[in-house]
């Protein structure tokens, strides 16, 4: 964790590899390099033949180009206020009010047992007055110790802005560490962990506490420690962690709500008419074949346990369950919204700025290359720090006509990968098809049709999507880089727009087909609709697609909530460690004097993987969160198995940022960015999706029709004949009549679901009255629905502040006591200024002191902290 002189402080490393001239790969040759960086003390200077100075062989060509243009940048950053120390490892390379006090009161002594026991989490409500760093007025704050003034996230922070803004002439003048990476100067840069989080012994650090308190699967109880992952990881990975904790925890209710709405349905399942009529043998309801030629007549009765679970799914509490998930997702977002502002306030992000981004590298590339094309020859400029730093505050310098053909090709791009989303499922549909057609010729196999052309479809939906979420994540990253955005924020946000737009068409293509397509494009006996010649369009179960969309649901969720989320989450990071730890094994290196002593810290988390983002976490919580609310009306398990993924993915992502990724850097920002607006937009369309789930999929609506408007009695029986309609079967088809026909009873007159008038009608097969009450109620449901669940998510967002209250008063308190606290320092200064000047000088002093707990540091000893937004507390 120090310098070789185990007084400074590690804040960040560098490391690149470098190869001998005339050395080739496999000779145990090559070797890799890190440079420790820290912003400690300043103005020392480097000793010949100390712990820095690495003697190396020569080099090839290209790579003394690097070493040129790596001298220079760690010269830059030395004269930034940096100190760097190098160590080399040689190895062989192959390629409230009273009441509210007492009820908190005894709400905290009961959840006691479920506190991580962490220094900062049982003083979370407690804030000192503080106020943005800066060394001009090093007399504001209480700086006891300058060594540990900053924590080690805020000095990598600074550390990593010295390292973005420095400049490297002889690499085209290429700006920043992350350019210099993206030619190959260096490999790698990152910041340090706090030590190993096995050690044995008793030795604490923030990293070792995060995985006994966090990151083990046995503390899955506790609440997070969520001041600790912002002190140690930082804002932006902290809000990511606080985001998901409130969203599991508002998965509770809802699953709950969930778990009683199913019981109802198991409850009253012996009472409902409609179902009971369809297992009711007397009734001799004779359907109509479900397929041409090798299909028989059959017995309606034959699909009761179809009817039975349905009922399940489809009953009047899922119509109040739909309005609760709505009024949910408006809850959990406001609520959202309220905690963001609340860890904003303690984390002092109220008044942060946006912080100045810098191109990204291949940004950069691109400015040069055009460029060179319009100047026709190579012009080489030198510029210093400052005036590469006003030129990145100039305007987009590649115009439309540059990027013209990178929109194109996204537009073009984006359009082929929906395209072959809808025809895998086109496909999926046709195997449905045939293997129905091909299954209803062999007598065994006759009778569990549908249940096995249903199962085998999901599983082939599921294995598609899978692997088409991994293809589509790769596209939508070249796609983005196309585009060339300038920097890092426009790149990302970009990159989570296409990569959500696709994996949303590929996650719920194949239910929404399911949901409003299967069954609506059928036809009927004697007119139906082929895809192929001698294939009818499949039709929904007796009982409605609602309990097929329940099955391609939960299925599709809970394959990719098991498979690609936990399995390979946990799996793959496993099998890269492991190959690692083999090829070590494997490839014997060097003799190293320093082989047998303990790896530094750098060299540990230099085997990590690196980090690369919080979009695939996220993008996994955001498909959840779509199964959670778009279909609920056919699922309300949905959060039950949502809650009980979340309970290990919080411990599963805790683990991999504590155990197996590199330390991320520390990034302040204000809130979780594109991803609310997201959220936000899936919960507007999750009402009106499910407003037409229950109106068009599930019988809600035409039972509520015929209860009220055809029934002699006001209740459902009779329901089941009054959704049947006749067929004269001596009008079928030549050709199309079942073979051999086995059925009971000589057949006149069959029946299938749909409103069309009888064949003795004078319009006959037409489109019945019934049909057109039916859907005139439908769409009538649907507006009414969508405009009264609107009307209180607005109620709701209107009713709930964003800012609590609590946090706005201290806000304003918070800005009062810093004018005081300001003009009474001006005051003091002033005053000073009048009095005799030796006077005056001690009296500073003895000001000074009764301000600080200790002496403040020159301005000398925190080199490049005042590129650092972060805010510092002092007390007053």
């Amino acid at each position: 964790m120090h310098f070789h002189d185990n007084q400074r402080k590690v804040d960040y490393v560098l490391a690149y590899h470098y190869r001998k001239r005339g050395a080739h790969l496999g000779q145990g040759s090559p070797g890799h390099s890190l440079a420790v960086v820290s912003n400690g003390e300043t103005g020392k200077e480097r000793r010949a033949g100390g712990p820095g100075d690495i003697e190396l062989g020569p080099l090839d060509a290209l790579e003394e180009e690097r070493r040129e243009q790596r001298d220079e940048f760690e010269h830059n950053l030395m004269a930034a206020g940096l100190e760097l120390e190098k160590d080399l490892e040689m190895y062989e390379i192959k390629a409230g009010g009273s009441i509210a006090k007492t009820f908190n009161a005894i709400l905290q002594k009961l959840s006691s047992p479920l506190q991580p026991r962490v220094p900062e989490h049982n003083n979370n409500r407690m804030k000192n007055l503080s106020y943005p760093f800066s060394r001009e007025k090093m007399y504001l704050y209480n700086i006891q110790e300058k060594d540990t003034f900053f924590d080690n996230a805020t000095r990598s922070r600074i550390v990593h802005e010295i390292l973005k803004r420095t400049a490297c002439s002889r690499a085209n003048n290429t700006m920043g560490i992350n350019s210099l990476i993206a030619n190959n100067i260096y490999e790698a840069a990152y910041p340090l962990h706090d030590g190993e989080y096995d050690s044995p012994g008793d030795d604490m650090n923030d990293r070792k506490l995060l995985y006994q308190e966090w990151a083990r699967y046995g503390v899955f109880y506790k609440f997070q420690p969520i001041d600790l992952i912002r002190k140690y990881f930082g804002e932006k990975i902290g809000l990511y962690f606080a985001w998901l904790g409130l969203y599991t925890s508002f998965l509770i209710p809802s699953s709950v709500t969930g778990v009683i709405v199913f019981l109802y349905g198991c409850a009253t399942i012996e009472e409902d008419i409609p179902s009971k009529e369809m297992c009711d043998q007397h009734n001799a309801f004779t359907m109509c074949p479900l397929c041409d030629k090798s299909c028989d007549y059959w017995n309606l009765s034959s699909a009761c346990g179809t009817a039975r679970a349905s009922h399940l799914f489809d009953n009047p509490a899922t119509v109040f369950f739909s309005i609760f998930m709505a009024l949910w997702a408006t809850m959990f977002l406001e609520n959202w919204k309220r905690l963001q502002m609340r860890l904003g306030y303690f984390w002092d992000l109220t008044g942060i700025e946006e912080e100045e981004e810098h191109s990204r590298p291949e940004y950069e590339t691109k400015v040069r290359e055009k460029m060179l094309k319009e100047s026709g020859k190579l012009v080489v400029q030198k510029l210093d720090a400052n005036s590469a730093e006003d030129d990145e505050d100039d305007e987009d310098k590649l115009s439309w006509r540059d990027r013209f053909p990178g929109y194109l090709m996204n537009f073009a791009s984006i359009l082929f990968m929906i395209a072959l989303t809808f025809s895998i499922v086109f496909g999926v549909i046709v195997y449905r098809i045939t293997t129905a057609a091909a299954l209803s010729l062999n007598k065994a196999t006759r009778s569990n049709v549908r249940v096995t052309v249903t199962a085998t479809a999901v599983i082939i939906n599921l294995v598609v999507i899978l692997i088409l979420d991994e293809i589509y994540g790769a596209v939508a990253k070249w796609l983005t880089k196309i585009e060339v955005p300038k920097t890092e924020q426009t790149f990302e946000e970009r990159l989570i727009l296409k990569a959500f737009l696709l994996k949303f068409v590929n996650a719920y293509s194949p239910i929404f087909y399911v949901a409003f397509f299967k069954g609506r494009f059928v036809g009927r006996p004697g007119s139906y609709v082929y895809v192929f010649d001698g294939y009818r369009m499949e039709e929904c179960a007796p009982g409605g697609c609602l309990m097929e969309l329940c099955i391609q649901l939960s299925i599709i969720m809970l394959g990719k909530q098991l498979i690609q989320n936990n399995i390979f989450e946990i799996g793959v990071p496993k099998l890269k460690k492991l190959f690692r730890k083999l090829k070590d094994e494997t490839e014997p290196g060097e003799s190293d004097p320093d082989h047998s002593k303990r790896p530094e810290q750098w060299d540990l988390d230099y085997s990590l993987e690196p980090y690369t983002g919080l979009t695939p976490e996220y993008m996994e919580m955001i498909i959840q969160f779509g199964f959670v609310t778009l279909f609920v009306a056919s699922f309300p398990l949905a959060p039950v198995f949502a809650l009980l993924n979340n309970v290990i993915e919080v411990r599963l992502d805790a683990k991999k940022f504590v155990t197996e990724l590199r330390r991320p850097d520390a990034v302040r920002t204000k809130d979780i960015g594109i991803w609310f607006d997201i959220l936000s937009g899936i919960g507007k369309f999750s009402v009106i999706i499910n407003a037409f789930v229950i109106a068009v999929t599930s019988d809600f609506i035409p039972r509520l029709v015929y209860q009220y408007s055809y029934s002699h009695n006001g209740t459902l029986h009779g329901f089941v004949n009054h959704t049947l309609s006749f067929f004269n079967v001596s009008q079928l088809k030549e050709g199309t009549q079942p073979e051999n026909s086995h059925f009971d009873q000589e057949v006149q007159f069959c029946r299938f679901k749909d409103y069309r008038e009888p064949p003795w009608a004078p319009n006959p097969y037409e489109f019945s009255k019934q049909y057109w009450s039916v859907l005139s109620a439908r769409l009538a449901f649907v507006i009414i629905f969508q405009n009264l669940v609107m009307f209180l998510s607005v109620l709701v967002d209107w009713m709930i502040p964003d800012i609590p209250t609590d946090i706005s008063d201290q806000i304003k308190k918070e800005k009062s006591l810093l004018v005081d606290f300001f003009l009474k320092e001006e005051h003091e200064k002033v005053k000073l200024a009048d009095e005799p000047t030796q006077r005056s000088q001690g009296g500073g002093d003895r000001s000074r002191r009764s301000r600080a707990a200790s002496s403040a540091p020159s301005g000398r000893s925190q080199p490049g902290s005042i590129a650092s937004s972060g805010s510092q507390h002092t007390n007053v």
